[in-house]
């Protein structure tokens, strides 16, 4: 039945898609000779990420270092499989301080093309192939000379991708290979470079439609992803206008209005240290800082400051809400954890929040800090390592695998007020009807000058264990006082004290949290249990002097 619920979701060409994906391949070639167009405008410097390239053959991604001693290191079986796209991808050739490491590059390129031979490995796969047609052409607009072995591998690497579009994903992975061929068609002249470039805008035209949603959230809901969707589109925006002439106009303000879009609402759901929220898979050091998307956006000359805040802002078409009031501020997810057909970046985390104070985060959601599968993967993405309730000891989204979602939690009775006492925000889920006595969990968040206080309501028929969990950030220690638990900053001075509902068995828990990938911190939780007959309601009070 898990199966059933997660296949039942998917669109044709996803199905499709994998069948494709199962058929014999050709070798992939690009023959004849090719010629860079020359750019006519000017190519403004992208984003900078900090170098990952330590030495001519030593790397560090998702905070773990190797060594690429031999050909077969490329596709190592032991290195998780993220760590490897990362490999494949050159993203050094365009990080922080690139030009010292100019002759590095220059060999890496050469010995990727003699050790991963056209078609064979992580290397050939739509993902890291696309990422690295990007790296390897913006390499060249910032001045450097792709040699003429690498101008043939790049022409061979744009034809394979076009035979193997990852339509059975679509989703973000869709975006980056039309980002891809849009390039290479920009980037050549030719028959078949007219055909990447008509092909990557036409997909670009459609899906940047879709998945950009009203309020300038990408669809899949994760503030990470979001990050990395909107550097592509301001890349797209660069590289356009460095070949102006080449795409319609009109496609291009509309790129430049989202970009306003989203960075409106990537600004949003920051925090005040303007660093992103965890909700769904989301870690720092993958997508480039908020601010720095800022500033790369008025480099390409599309109008942008960070936007001020009042004591609410509803991002209705993705479901987020910010509250805010004095020195606080609470992001609340009371959405749907991602589109029906590509979830494969959510978490359990429906009505789960994060909160900031006097500008230090405080609640968090656990992070993410592996994409390998396994009991740790499941772990961070169920529902017990967020700020919300878990039920029986269920997910309220069947989470499973690495990447798949049965039944999924959706959001019901949004409700928000704003008064002069503060503000709140009220809403419901249904991911836990599916249980024998089914129940629903409706949450109520009211900030006010006296503090936060959440009030936890489930609705059903007969008996529950009920599990309220508040994840606390690592720089903090909480302290038992009777019924009320005292949260120091580590370096002095209390910053909150917040107090379970009477009915609720309180416990202090080790657990760890996961602000970038590969690395694990130990944090505080602070979990309320109850078994007993429902409808019940538990209240907490968070009190922030």
């Amino acid at each position: 039945m898990t199966y059933l619920h997660t296949l039942r979701h998917l669109k044709p060409v996803q199905v499709y898609g994998r069948l494709r994906r199962h058929l014999p391949r050709r070798t992939p070639r690009a023959e004849g000779t090719w010629l860079p167009r020359p750019a006519l405008g000017p190519w403004r410097e992208p984003i900078h990420r900090a170098a990952s390239l330590l030495g001519p053959d030593r790397f560090v991604f998702l905070n773990q270092e190797r060594h690429l001693r031999g050909a077969a290191d490329w596709n190592d079986q032991a290195t998780p499989r993220l760590w490897l796209y990362h490999l494949h991808s050159f993203d050094d050739l365009n990080a922080v301080h690139a030009p010292r490491r100019k002759s590095w590059h220059a060999a890496l390129i050469e010995r990727w093309i003699a050790e991963n031979p056209p078609g064979a490995g992580a290397g050939w796969e739509p993902y890291p192939l696309s990422r690295r047609i990007v790296n390897w052409i913006q390499w060249a607009l910032a001045g450097n000379r792709l040699p003429s072995r690498a101008v043939e591998s790049l022409a061979a690497q744009a034809a394979h991708l076009e035979r193997n579009v990852e339509y059975h994903l679509l989703g973000n992975h869709l975006l980056v290979n039309a980002k891809a061929l849009l390039f290479a068609g920009v980037f050549f002249t030719g028959a078949a470079a007219g055909r990447w470039l008509s092909l990557g805008t036409s997909i670009l035209a459609r899906e940047l439609d879709e998945q950009i949603l009203a309020d300038g959230a990408h669809f899949e809901r994760s503030p990470m992803y979001h990050g990395l969707v909107l550097e592509d589109l301001l890349d797209l925006i660069n590289v356009t206008a460095a070949h102006p002439g080449l795409i319609d106009a009109s496609l291009a303000r509309d790129w430049r209005r989202k970009a306003q879009a989203m960075l409106d609402w990537l600004a949003l759901m920051s925090h005040p240290d303007r660093r992103i929220a965890f909700f769904n898979d989301a870690a720092f050091g993958v997508a480039g800082e908020p601010e720095q998307l800022g500033h790369y956006a008025r480099r390409l000359e599309i109008p942008w400051q960070w936007p001020g805040s009042g004591a609410l802002a509803g991002l209705a078409a993705s479901g987020y809400f910010r509250l805010s009031r004095g020195e606080t501020t609470i992001l609340i997810d009371a959405g749907e954890i991602g589109p029906d057909y590509q979830p494969g970046h959510a978490h359990a985390d429906t009505l789960s929040l994060e909160l900031s104070h006097r500008g230090r985060r405080l609640l968090v959601n656990s992070g993410t800090s592996t994409y390998e599968p396994g009991v740790e993967r499941g772990r961070q993405r169920g529902t017990p390592a967020h700020n919300t309730v878990a039920v029986d000891g269920q997910d309220q989204s069947e989470v499973w695998a690495s990447f798949r979602v049965a039944r999924r939690a959706r959001p019901q009775a949004v409700t928000t007020e704003e008064s002069a006492a503060g503000v709140m925000l009220e809403a419901a889920h249904d991911g836990y009807t599916r249980l024998p006595d089914p129940v629903t969990h409706r949450r109520r968040v009211e900030l006010t000058a006296d503090g936060v206080k959440i009030t936890d309501m489930l609705e059903a028929a007969g008996s529950h264990r009920v599990e309220i969990y508040f994840h606390w950030h690592p720089d903090l220690r909480l302290l038992s006082e009777g019924r009320a638990i005292a949260v120091d900053a580590r370096e002095g001075g209390e910053l909150a004290r917040i107090e379970l509902d009477p009915a609720l068995e309180p416990s202090l828990e080790s657990t760890t949290y996961h602000p970038e990938f590969g690395l694990s911190l130990p944090n505080t939780t602070l979990r309320g249990s109850w078994l007993g007959r429902c409808p019940v309601s538990f209240v907490t009070f968070l009190q922030l002097p």
